[in-house]
C-alpha cells in the first residue's frame, strides 16, 4: 500500500472516530508523551549560560527521537502505521472543540469563555462574545494547518518518521517557543524549525480554505492579509478563513493580563462574530478537509 493510500485511510479513520474518551481515559495519548519529552528537556537544559545552543541541541534531540519513534512504530506493518497516523491527525477533535465554543455561547457568555479557554492561550476571562467567537475561529483555522494538513503533508513526504518529527517540533513550539525571558533563547531553535516545517503546509491550508469557500479570486488579498499577521505561517489559513466568513480576525488581544495591539486580518470584515459564524467556520474546515482528502486520493491513484 502506498503512503498516499495509507494516509487516505488514516484521514477517514480520524474523521469517523476522532479521539474517543473511552480509549484515551485508559491510555496515554502520544501527544502527552511528546509533551513530557519536551518538558524533560526544558527542565534539564534550560538553565545557566548557553541556552540558545542548549535549545538547538534539544530541538535536534526531538528530531532524532521522532525519526527513531517513527521507524519503530512503522515496523509492525501497514495497519499499525495507519492507526498511528490516524491518532496523530486531529480533524475530528479540532472541529468538535471549535463547535463546542458555539454551543457554549448559545448557552451563555461564561460557557463560551470556558469552551474557548480549552483551545487558546490568550486571556479569556474578560472576553466579549465576538472576541470568544473570533478566538475559536482563529484557533480552528490555524490548527487545521498544524493538526491536520501539516501532519498529512509530512506523512506523504517522509512517512511516519516525518509525521512524528513534525508533531514533536510542533509540540515543542507550543510549549517553549515563546518570546519571553525564560524561552527567548532556549525555545528559539524549536520555534524557527516549526516555522520551517509549516512553511508549505500553512500556505496549502490557506489555499484549500480559499478553494473550499470560493475565495480563490481574492487570493491576492488573502496573501496581503496573511503578511500582516505576527506569525509567518498562521496568517495564511486565518486570512483565508477571514475572507470565507467576511469577518475580521486576529487584532488586539490580551496575554497574561497585557493587551497587545496586533493588526486585524481582513480589517474591513465584520467584527461581530457570533456562534453562527463559528458554525460556518466549522463547515469550511470540513470542506477544506474534503479537498485535502480528494487530493490525497488522487495522489494514491496516480502513484
Amino acid at each position: 500500500m502506498t503512503t498516499a493510500a495509507m494516509l487516505t485511510v488514516a484521514l477517514l479513520l480520524d474523521a469517523v472516530f476522532g479521539e474517543p474518551d473511552w480509549l484515551w481515559s485508559r491510555l496515554t495519548h502520544p501527544a502527552v508523551v511528546m509533551g513530557k519529552v519536551v518538558d524533560f528537556l526544558d527542565r534539564k537544559l534550560n538553565s545557566g549560560s548557553g541556552r540558545r545552543i542548549k535549545g538547538a541541541l534539544a530541538a535536534a534531540a526531538l528530531v532524532l527521537c521522532g525519526i527513531i519513534a517513527g521507524k519503530l512504530l512503522a515496523a509492525p506493518g501497514t495497519l499499525f502505521e495507519i492507526l498511528v497516523a490516524a491518532i496523530l491527525i486531529a480533524q475530528r477533535s479540532l472541529t468538535d472543540h471549535v463547535a463546542a465554543v458555539a454551543h457554549g455561547l448559545c448557552s451563555g457568555l461564561e460557557d463560551g469563555r470556558k469552551a474557548v479557554a480549552m483551545i487558546v492561550s490568550r486571556d479569556t476571562a474578560g472576553m466579549t462574545a465576538p472576541q470568544a467567537a473570533r478566538s475559536a475561529i482563529e484557533s480552528g483555522s490555524e490548527n487545521l494547518s498544524d493538526g491536520v494538513i501539516a501532519p498529512a503533508f509530512w506523512f506523504l513526504v517522509a512517512g511516519l518518521p516525518g509525521l512524528i518529527v513534525y508533531k514533536m517540533v510542533n509540540t515543542a513550539d507550543s510549549m517553549i517557543g515563546y518570546r519571553n525571558e525564560r524561552y527567548q533563547d532556549f525555545g528559539w531553535a524549536a520555534a524557527r524549525l516549526d516555522d520551517l516545517l509549516n512553511l508549505i503546509p500553512a500556505r496549502l491550508t490557506g489555499l484549500l480554505i480559499a478553494l473550499a469557500s470560493g475565495q480563490l479570486p481574492r487570493w491576492r488579498a488573502i496573501v496581503k492579509d496573511a503578511r500582516k499577521h505576527r506569525s509567518p505561517n498562521a496568517g495564511w489559513p486565518e486570512a483565508a478563513m477571514a475572507r470565507a466568513l467576511d469577518t475580521s480576525l486576529a487584532g488586539p488581544r490580551s496575554y497574561d493580563g497585557q493587551m497587545r495591539d496586533f493588526p486585524w486580518v481582513h480589517d474591513t470584515g465584520s467584527k461581530s462574530a457570533s456562534a453562527g459564524t463559528i458554525t460556518r467556520s466549522v463547515t469550511v474546515l470540513w470542506q477544506a478537509w474534503g479537498l485535502a482528502l480528494a487530493l490525497t486520493v488522487a495522489i494514491a491513484v496516480i502513484i
